[in-house]
C-alpha cells in the first residue's frame, strides 16, 4: 500500500521572494511601490512630450528628465532628517500626497512651462526622502535580516522592469490621451499609493527624538554616515558600479550609429543591462543561501564592470548586448552588501542613512552620464565605454578591499567595544555578517 500521500502534512513553507508576500504590510508597500513607479514613468513621458509640444525645444524637453535627478542631492542631504524625525507612515503618505498635488497642478492647462519644470523639481526633492523612509521602514516590517535583503531586491527588480516596459506603455498611452490627461492618471497612482500606505501599514514612532533644527539634524546624519569608515566604504561600493555602468546606456544611440545598427539597436542595447540585472537578482534571491550571497558579493562587485572592456574590440550588436547583460548580472552583489549596510547603521540613523544612499545613487549616476557624454565628444564611444570598464573595475577592487578590511576590523573587536552611541562611533566598530 502506498504511503506517499500524507493528509496531515503541512503545505510547504514559501521560499525565496514568495516569503515576502506572507507579510501583510509588505504586500501594501509592494503594491504602493508599483503604483508610484507607474505614475513616475507616465509623468516623465507625458512631461517630455508636453514640454516639447509647448516650446519646440529639444533642450527643454531633455531637461524634464534631468530635473528628475539633479535635485536628489539637495533633498537627500538637507531633508534627510525628515525620515528619522517624524513617524515613517506619516512621511510616506505626505510625500505621495505632495507628488499627487504637483501632478494635478501640472495637468492644469494654465500651468506654464516654467511651472511644469518647477513642479518636476519639487517631486524630485521629495523622492529621496520617500525612498529613504521606505527603505528604513522595510527593516521595521521585515526585520534587518534576509527578508529585508529580499524585499529591497524585489523593489529594485520592479524598478528595473519599469525601465523595460514603462516607457513603451507610456508611449502607447499618449496615443490614446493627451499629455495633460496622462498626468491625471499619475495623480490617481500617487493617491492610490498614499491610501495603501495609510491603510496597509502600521503607525510607528519616529526613530529620532526631539533635537536640533531639521537642517542641522539632516546634515549631522549625513556626516555620521559618511564619516564612518565602514558605512562610507559600503556606500561607495553601492554607488561606484552604477556610476560607470551608465556609460553604455547613456551612449547607446551614438554606439548604435557607430556600428550601424540604427534605432532598433538603441532599444536593444538599453534593455540588455536591466535584463541581466533582473535575471541575476531573481536567481540570487531565490536560489542562493544568505552565506552564499555574502561570499560572492565582493568578487561580483569587483568584476561586474569587466565585461564592458569588450567594447575595446568594437563588438557588434549581439556581443555588445551579451557584455551588457553580464555586467548587469554582476549587480546581484547588492544583495550581500545591502545586508552589511543595514548591520552597520544603528536603528536611529537608518532613515537618514537610507536617504543619503538613495540621493547619492541617483546623483552619481547623473554625474556618470554627464562625464560619459563629455568624453564621447573627444573619443570614440567604444573607447569611452572601455575606459569606464577599466576605471570602474580598478575603483571597485579598491573599495572591495576597503570593505573587506573594515569588516575584518569589526569582527575582530570585542562585542562590548562595539556597543557605543552614534556620536562615539569611529567607523571600525560594526558587527558584520559575512564579507
Amino acid at each position: 500500500m502506498s504511503h506517499d500521500a500524507n493528509p496531515g502534512a503541512r503545505a510547504p513553507e514559501p521560499t525565496g521572494y514568495l516569503r515576502l508576500f506572507t507579510v501583510r504590510e509588505f504586500r501594501a508597500v509592494f503594491l504602493a511601490h508599483a503604483l508610484s513607479l507607474l505614475g513616475v514613468v507616465i509623468s516623465e513621458v507625458a512631461l517630455t512630450v508636453l514640454v516639447y509640444g509647448l516650446t519646440g525645444s529639444p533642450l527643454l524637453s531633455a531637461l524634464t528628465f534631468a530635473l528628475g535627478m539633479l535635485p536628489y542631492l539637495i533633498g537627500g542631504t538637507l531633508l534627510s532628517g525628515i525620515a528619522d524625525r517624524y513617524p515613517p507612515r506619516r512621511v510616506l503618505v505626505l510625500c505621495d500626497v505632495v507628488c499627487a498635488g504637483c501632478a494635478a497642478l501640472m495637468a492644469l492647462p494654465a500651468t506654464p512651462v516654467l511651472g511644469l519644470l518647477a513642479l518636476r523639481c519639487v517631486i524630485a526633492l521629495v523622492s529621496p526622502v520617500f525612498n529613504g523612509t521606505r527603505m528604513a521602514t522595510l527593516t521595521d516590517i521585515l526585520g534587518d535580516g534576509d527578508l529585508f535583503v529580499l524585499g529591497r531586491s524585489l523593489l529594485r527588480i520592479v524598478s528595473q522592469s519599469s525601465v523595460l516596459v514603462g516607457f513603451g506603455l507610456g508611449g502607447v498611452l499618449l496615443t490614446l490621451v493627451p499629455p495633460r490627461g496622462a498626468l491625471l492618471i499619475t495623480v490617481c497612482t500617487f493617491a492610490a499609493s498614499a491610501l495603501l500606505l495609510r491603510c496597509g501599514t502600521r503607525r510607528r514612532p519616529a526613530r529620532g527624538g526631539v533635537g536640533p533644527a531639521l537642517l542641522k539634524y539632516s546634515l549631522s546624519g549625513a556626516r555620521q554616515v559618511l564619516g564612518d569608515r565602514r558605512t562610507r566604504a559600503l556606500l561607495l561600493l553601492l554607488w561606484a558600479p552604477p556610476m560607470f555602468m551608465v556609460a553604455p546606456e547613456a551612449l547607446a544611440a551614438p554606439y548604435a550609429d557607430q556600428i550601424g545598427t540604427g534605432v532598433a539597436g538603441v532599444g536593444l542595447l538599453m534593455c540588455a543591462l536591466p535584463v541581466g540585472t533582473i535575471a541575476a537578482e531573481l536567481y540570487a534571491g531565490s536560489v542562493l543561501s544568505v552565506s552564499a550571497r555574502a561570499r560572492i558579493a565582493l568578487p561580483l562587485a569587483s568584476f561586474t564592470l569587466l565585461p564592458l572592456t569588450v567594447y575595446a574590440l568594437t563588438p557588434g550588436l549581439l556581443w555588445a548586448m551579451l557584455a551588457l547583460a553580464l555586467a548587469g548580472a554582476g549587480s546581484a552583489y547588492t544583495l550581500g552588501v545591502d545586508r552589511w549596510f543595514v548591520d552597520a547603521v544603528p536603528a536611529e540613523l537608518r532613515g537618514r542613512a537610507m536617504t543619503v544612499h538613495t540621493a547619492g545613487l541617483m546623483t552619481i549616476q547623473g554625474v556618470g552620464m554627464a562625464l560619459a557624454g563629455l568624453a564621447a565628444e573627444f573619443f570614440a564611444v567604444s573607447t569611452v565605454v572601455t575606459a569606464s570598464g577599466v576605471l570602474g573595475t580598478v575603483c571597485c577592487l579598491v573599495l572591495a578591499a576597503e570593505v573587506r578590511a573594515t569588516g575584518r576590523t569589526a569582527a575582530d573587536e570585542p562585542a562590548n567595544t562595539r556597543e557605543q552611541t552614534t556620536e562615539s562611533r569611529d567607523g571600525a566598530d560594526h558587527h558584520v555578517t559575512g564579507g
